[in-house]
């Protein structure tokens, strides 16, 4: 059954993140935690338009709840895009005013719009016009030499006023030039207090804090100075963190899978993607973090990284991962990798 989402009241999401957070991968986090916000990698307006659109934007049900992240600056275009979301299924379109690339930034969209408030106010605005679902902004604390916490609040405050309820605020600054967007990710300090103030500052809209955060004990921690988390590159390193969040965070009932459960969840979804053509390794490259932290995870990731095998087997790789991988993390004698051969 599909979680119900509630409208920008969601206090945990998985950021948007290019090159991983594509459909398989949203799709095995579904296995992990039912109720978190997913975002697709962010979608150029102009790309949208004019690709492939299914290629794009197709999801599973089972993705929901489902945010579409977009890109540009063409108010008119955006709102056309949204329309297109909205009406393919998805929860909330998502504005990216955060990333710094040099292709992004080509573009005029990303994290330098943020030095143009009144246009990500007028994008905001028409997207907003064109559907009914929520439209969110993700954007930085700010960008080179405009970082000061009056640049932040004049930025939220001018774009709220276009009727944005919910901002997903990375709490460091980006540096447009010098830095490369993986530097950007580490290097600028984290000023988590300036997040923190803003949510006192605008109490009535709804604040999420990204950056650096990677554990359950951290969330809930901010849950406590913010209305929700956005967790990045820690999803993708260990998404086993995702395993106990449905009883952590929104308390349910639900019993925490163990990774071999979820690898099971997993197989009819495989095979039914390879009856369509998938390659097995677009798949399988999202799993290779699962057993992090495990014993056998160094055997896991060898099976599933294996170019030879990944391309003449089906879902029965990864079974026959899981069983090495719990050969050894019982103690057992593993069998050797040469050996291993796959109908």
């Amino acid at each position: 059954m599909t979680p119900t989402f509630a409208p920008g009241g969601n206090p945990l999401s998985v950021a948007p993140m290019m090159d991983h957070t594509d459909r398989h991968f949203r799709y095995f986090l579904r296995q992990l935690t039912r109720h978190t916000l997913l975002y697709t990698e962010m979608i150029t307006a102009q790309a949208l338009l004019h690709g492939d659109r299914h290629k794009l934007l197709d999801f599973d049900p089972a993705e929901h709840p489902l945010s579409l992240q977009l890109g540009g600056d063409d108010p008119q275009l955006l709102a056309d895009c949204a329309r297109i979301g909205a009406d393919w299924g998805y929860d909330e379109i998502n504005l990216n005013v955060g990333c710094p690339s040099d292709r992004v930034q080509s573009g005029n969209f990303g994290a330098c719009l943020m030095a143009q408030p009144s246009l990500v106010a007028d994008c905001v605005a028409a997207m907003q016009n064109a559907v009914t679902i929520p439209v969110t902004v993700k954007h930085r604390i700010g960008i080179d030499d405009q970082d000061s916490y009056e640049h932040l609040v004049n930025f939220v405050r001018i774009v709220s006023e276009a009727g944005c309820q919910r901002f997903s605020i990375h709490a460091r600054k980006a540096w447009l030039q010098g830095l490369s967007p993986k530097e950007n990710r580490a290097i600028p300090p984290l000023r988590y207090d300036q997040v923190y103030r803003l949510k006192q500052e605008f109490p009535h809209l709804w604040i999420e804090i990204n950056g650096g955060i990677t554990s359950i004990e951290q969330i809930q921690q901010h849950l406590t100075q913010v209305d929700g988390v956005m967790i990045g590159r820690a999803a993708y390193e260990n998404p086993y963190l995702f395993a106990t969040i449905d009883r952590d965070i929104y308390q349910t009932t639900q019993t925490v899978p163990t990774r071999a459960e979820i690898v099971d969840r997993l197989l009819p979804y495989v095979e039914t993607c390879l009856s369509k053509g998938v390659r097995l390794n677009q798949i399988s490259r999202h799993l290779l973090s699962l057993f992090n932290g495990v014993a056998g995870a160094k055997t896991w990731r060898r099976l599933l990284s294996d170019s030879r095998r990944l391309s003449t087997s089906g879902a029965e790789l990864l079974q026959q991962a899981l069983q090495a991988q719990q050969g050894i993390n019982q103690g057992l004698e593993p069998a050797s990798l040469e050996q291993l051969r796959y109908k």
